[in-house]
Parts: structure tokens; sequence; C-alpha cells
């Protein structure tokens, strides 16, 4: 079984994933956790990258590339990644996270150490350079969600409610 699991900064695609790894006992990748990686090797801040990536497609490219040969492979594996629904063509299950704006700059400011006012900031920023590249690479409109088999609004669920749905939507799949 094939799942990816997609949404902004602060929905909690990586929460979502690790709970369903556990649960389901697959493994998850996560894009995000490769990206950040990518900016550690570079010595940048995740802000910084996205900007440095804004001009380098290649970036996008690997990350969307690593992905896809994982899950390609595997036959089990739940794909964590704001674009993971677009280039796993194998996915049995796409889903999309949404949260209010004002919960996910909540999550970053506490799981980043830093003001609410600074990652509502931050978020605005590397979105609007998110939304850049995926259109100008991928031609990928990331606000439109007709990809998507599931959207779940995870400021009305907590983790554990998000993935009893998508557990119960597997079932019926």
């Amino acid at each position: 079984m094939i799942i990816t699991v997609g949404g902004l900064a602060g929905t909690g695609t990586t929460t979502t994933a690790e709970g369903l790894s556990e649960k389901l006992d697959i493994p998850y990748i996560s894009a995000g956790f490769v990206f950040r990686e990518m900016a550690a090797e570079r010595g940048m801040s995740v802000l910084e990258f996205s900007e440095f990536a804004e001009g380098n497609d290649d970036i996008d490219k690997e990350i969307d590339k690593r992905q896809a040969e994982k899950a390609k492979e595997a036959e089990d594996l739940i794909v964590e990644g704001r674009l993971s629904a677009y280039f796993v063509d194998n996915a049995d299950l796409r889903v999309w996270l949404v949260t209010p704006f004002d919960v996910r700059s909540k999550r970053i400011s506490e799981r980043e150490e830093k003001s609410v006012d600074v990652a509502k900031e931050e978020i605005i920023t590397r979105e609007k350079s998110e939304a850049l590249r995926y259109m100008e690479i991928h031609n990928i409109d990331i606000s439109n969600m007709d990809i998507y088999d599931i959207i779940i609004n995870t400021g009305t669920f907590n983790p554990e409610k998000v993935s009893e749905i998508i557990i119960q939507t597997l079932k019926v799949i």
C-alpha cells in the first residue's frame, strides 16, 4: 500500500505520516526532512534554502525524484511531501491536510522556537516562493486539490483522529 500525505507547513504532515507508519507498520519518507537535510548540508536555514531553491530547479527535482523512486521500489510506503501526490504514480491513497493559518503559525513557532509573528512572516514568504517554484518547474498549482482522494482539517482533528480517518478510508478503497 502506497499512501501520499501532503499539506502546507504546519498542517501536521510529518506527525500524520509518523502516526500512520506506526499504526500500519509501514515505513515513511519525508520530503521536508530531505529538504531540511539539503539546507543543512549547505549551511542554510529552511527559509534561506527555500529562496536559494527558487533559482535552482535541481533541488525540487531531486527531492521529487528520490521520493518517486523509493515509492516505485516499495510494496508499502507512506510518502510525505507537498508534491508527493503528483510524482508517486503508484499511490493507492492521496491525502492533503489543511489547517487554519493561525494554528499553523502557532505550531511552527513552537516547533522552531520563534515568535508567532516571525513564523507568520516566514510562512507567507516560504509559501509564495514554493508556489512560484512548483508552477515554474512542474506546472503545478499547489492550490488545486483535484488530485487528492481525501482532504482533512488537522485544526479540527487531533493526530490520533486524523490517522483513524485515513485508516477508515483505506478500508473502503
